[in-house]
């Protein structure tokens, strides 16, 4: 019963199951972006940052080519370690010090699960207005659910059908959407709006790189560790992100724009017939992505529960139960909060943004900085942390360090930053935190690099 279903968990990749092409990467970053979810978080440009669709649009795209730069720098991670990105943590915070970091990554995807259900629920419900809000939340729970059963290959395979047909929905959008507007050209050439609100978008759009950075390499451990190969896997990764995002974001963001209305109603508005058709496409394109979510939160929960059992060697059927256990989780929190969702996914927002910019800060500089891709990864999996250990206080010193510098400069929607006042608004936090933990980090890691990366006897590896 079992002999379809993934197999591979937390452990290492074994070579001869390495497999796959790093253009792969393309299609699987491309669809999991181009959702409904993404198109409605493209609708905070004109609404909430209250600036044109065309300056929208520019910030999003130079924002997802910023922010796609350290989501894609975690994508040569996985070939080169062959382990989900949660585990590799262990080697910048120790087996004990990662896992508050994982709890918090765990949180935000069930999180994620979860908005995704009540979203491409609403969806469904807007093209079946006879199915009820808990009826159509279900559908998306189940079929977020399937493709997780067997595993990452499914994903991976339909990851280009996914892509081709959201893509062909969305410049339908566009296409008929801008037909539909009595003064198109004005429309397009309109700048209003405040260099404010444009840096505001473009917070947005780095921020949604950086929310998928812990679970990139959860989809690259499985391709070969090839050196050569490394620049490819991230300009795929790189290009994918970008192209989806951009896409959907620029979509939302000019139906808000054209209409002031919501996503959802603002396509009924404008693309008539074709309405149906693009809202069923997006909400059930959620199901796609949300499935990948769901994937890389099992696995960031089995390396949780890891930490606390060492011995445990988790396989598909472990994989499978706890898959179960989240879908569960975020559907009943879908249920639950299918009424605020609005405030509870900007809630969720906000605490990305606290959290994830120190954590990537750190995970790539070691990497890529201190030791160079050179990693003992058995230590992984050891009960006392192995070369290196249960705690790594520089970590987890300019892990905090960096929480502390976002804190005058957030945003919040319970809480503003002292100095926020002074840049009207704009909230910079995730660059405060990103400099300050890089440094930090640094200066800590560098200072006391005879942490050995190896063990006696164990062959010297050079990224």
């Amino acid at each position: 019963m079992f002999s379809a279903i993934e197999q591979h968990t937390i452990h290492p990749i074994p070579a001869s199951d390495r497999r796959g092409r790093p253009r792969d990467q393309f299609t699987i970053w491309f669809s999991t972006n181009m959702t409904l979810l993404t198109v409605v978080t493209g609708a905070l440009g004109p609404l909430q940052c209250h600036i044109s669709f065309t300056l929208t649009a520019l910030a999003f795209l130079l924002g997802s080519l910023l922010g796609a730069v350290f989501m894609a720098l975690h994508a040569v991670q996985g070939p080169r370690l062959g382990v989900p990105q949660m585990i590799q943590s262990r080697g910048q915070f120790g087996a004990w010090g990662a896992m508050p970091v994982i709890l918090m990554v765990v949180v935000m995807y069930v999180s994620f699960v979860a908005s995704n259900c009540v979203v491409g629920g609403d969806a469904l419900r807007s093209v079946l207005p006879s199915l009820g809000a808990h009826p159509a939340i279900l559908i998306m729970a189940v079929l977020s659910l399937l493709p997780c059963i067997i595993g990452y290959r499914t994903i991976e395979i339909f990851s280009s059908a996914v892509s081709f047909i959201t893509t062909a929905v969305i410049l339908l959008c566009f296409f008929v959407g801008l037909a539909s507007l009595p003064h198109g050209q004005a429309f397009l050439a309109d700048m209003h709006g405040s260099f404010a609100g444009f840096l505001q978008a473009f917070s947005i759009a780095v921020l949604w790189q950086i929310a998928t950075a812990p679970y990139v390499s959860d989809s690259s451990r499985y391709l070969p560790d090839e050196k050569a190969s490394y620049p490819r896997i991230f300009l795929a990764c790189y290009g994918g992100t970008i192209g989806g995002t951009f896409l959907a974001m620029a979509a939302g963001a000019f139906l808000s724009a054209a209409t002031g209305l919501s996503p959802a109603v603002a396509i009924t508005h404008m693309t008539g017939p074709w309405a149906g058709l693009i809202i069923l496409v997006l909400g059930l394109s959620i199901a796609f992505a949300n499935a990948m979510d769901l994937y890389c939160c099992t696995l960031s929960l089995i390396t949780l529960l890891h930490s606390c059992r060492t011995s445990w060697q988790p396989r598909g059927r472990s994989r499978l139960i706890i898959t179960l256990l989240i879908i569960l989780t975020a559907t009943a929190m879908a249920l639950f909060m299918a009424k605020s969702f609005n405030a509870a996914y900007s809630a969720l927002l906000d605490l990305l943004m606290a959290v994830m910019i120190p954590w990537t800060a750190i995970n790539l500089s070691d990497f890529y900085l201190v030791r160079k891709g050179d990693y003992h990864v058995p230590s992984f999996f050891e009960r006392d942390g192995g070369v290196y250990g249960l705690v790594n206080g520089p970590a987890l010193f300019s892990y905090g360090l960096g929480i502390l510098a976002e804190i005058p400069f957030l945003n919040l929607s319970f809480y503003h930053g002292p100095l926020l006042e002074r840049l009207h608004g704009v909230d910079i936090s995730w660059l405060t935190a990103l400099l300050v933990s890089t440094l930090s980090y640094l200066l800590l890691a560098r200072h006391g690099k005879a942490h050995h990366t190896q063990q006696p006897g164990d062959e010297e590896t050079t990224f």
